[in-house]
């Protein structure tokens, strides 16, 4: 099977500086992956590779079987989903709940250049549903809660039946009780594949199958999630001594 990302020896250079790489990573069709790192590991960055909104600097990337540099990005885009909390700071924040979602068919802000119909509507609507927002379709998106809003986003990448589905940070500022519902709604998104980017254990899906450990742009580890979060694995990575605990599945970790 065709992987949903693979990157050999990749690399992304700015300003004259490396700061991700050479890096080799295979994520196969139906994982679901955790990257995790200290501040300015380069998850971020790996997470614009696998969304083709960067071209590497070196080394080959592969997205859903298209090599970025070979192939149109803007077809590609539209088969990849996006969460991040920095995606809505580019929101109107009058646009309407259900109006995003919509947008979303398209991997677009705006419905202004879509031509909808009721399928269209329909998909959006059972987008909502499924990560329990239904009740938020009219609503003006800046009238939304933090949590309200990461979910709305949900909804907006699986609106689009992504093949692949990106979470760059999605729990950033929210409180537990909106933590543990993006979970749940990440949980109900079941895209075919995900990669999640993260600082905290804590946010991880119970899902998660698979993850891979960044400490300044190099790869630390990567593997079954079991193989991987281990203490000395995240003590290496974080270079702080960690004690890690897992419980119905859901992980967390400390200062031993």
């Amino acid at each position: 099977m065709t992987p949903a990302v693979r990157l050999a020896a990749a690399e992304v250079r700015i300003g004259g500086r490396t700061v991700l790489g050479p890096i080799d990573l295979t994520i196969g069709a139906g994982e679901r992956w955790a990257l995790l790192g200290p501040n300015g590991c380069g998850k971020t960055t790996l997470l614009s590779l696998a969304g083709a909104w960067r071209q590497p600097s070196a080394g080959a990337v592969e997205v859903l079987g298209e090599r970025l540099g070979r192939t149109d990005v803007r077809r590609l885009r539209r088969r990849i989903g996006h969460v991040s909390h920095l995606l809505g700071d580019r929101i109107r924040p009058s646009i309407t709940a259900g109006d995003l979602v919509l947008a979303g068919r398209a991997a677009a802000l705006e419905t202004w250049w879509q031509d909808l119909d009721e399928g269209d509507r329909a998909a959006a609507r059972a987008a909502l549903e499924r990560v329990g927002c239904a009740t938020l379709a009219d609503r003006a998106v800046g009238t939304l809660s933090m949590g309200e809003r990461a979910r709305v986003l949900i909804a907006r990448a699986m609106a689009g039946d992504p093949d692949l589905l990106l979470f760059d940070e999605p729990a950033a500022g929210l409180d537990l009780p909106a933590r543990e519902a993006l979970l749940r709604a990440m949980v109900d998104a079941a895209a075919p594949t995900e990669v999640l980017a993260t600082h905290h254990l804590e946010e991880l899906p119970p899902t998660t199958t698979h993850a891979a450990l960044l400490r300044e742009g190099h790869l630390v580890v990567a593997g079954p999630v079991t193989d991987v979060l281990t203490a000395a694995s995240l003590s290496a990575c974080f270079g702080f001594d960690v004690r890690v605990d897992r419980r119905d599945g859901r992980w967390s970790a400390r200062g031993a």
